[in-house]
């Protein structure tokens, strides 16, 4: 009797142990960003370059991400979750879809893997900001590079 439920428990430490192994796989998996192929800038050029006009720089976060830490000077919110994003993003660059546009969130994982989106979609100067706001592999981030935010929504766009 014994053996059988010495048997039954290193079934059940087994199992639990593959499952918190997967969800640590899982987890991982979606930190990495998906490989594109685009062009790649860095939060410090991105700003240059939006403040200069010469890109139309995206921040594709959440407005309670936006509210957390501002949004980066010369950037213009838009929630990539919108339904109609593609739409609104057409619509900010006069219909031009081969427009220079840069796309920055939290860490470079959804700027990626919306680049690789929106080049599907059709837009041909899609660039990806892989650092992020708060930093990544690829960079400190807008914030810890202290750039400027702005923090109210009148100033944003």
């Amino acid at each position: 009797m014994t053996g059988k439920v010495n048997r039954s428990r290193r079934w059940v430490l087994l199992g639990a142990g593959t499952l918190i192994a997967g969800g640590f796989a899982v987890r991982e998996y979606r930190l990495i960003p998906p490989d594109y192929a685009g062009g790649t800038i860095s939060a410090a050029d991105a700003h240059k370059q939006a403040v200069s006009g010469e890109i139309l720089l995206v921040d594709i976060r959440t407005p309670r991400e936006w509210r957390a830490t501002g949004v980066g000077q010369g950037a213009y919110p838009l929630d990539m979750r919108r339904d109609d994003f593609e739409q609104a993003l057409a619509q900010l660059t006069g219909g031009n879809r081969g427009a220079k546009v840069a796309l920055i969130c939290a860490r470079g994982v959804r700027s990626a893997r919306l680049s690789n989106r929106l080049t599907e979609a059709g837009f041909t100067n899609v660039i990806d900001v892989p650092e992020g706001m708060l930093g990544s592999a690829a960079g400190p981030g807008w914030v810890r590079a202290g750039l400027p935010v702005q923090h109210e929504a009148e100033e944003w766009g």
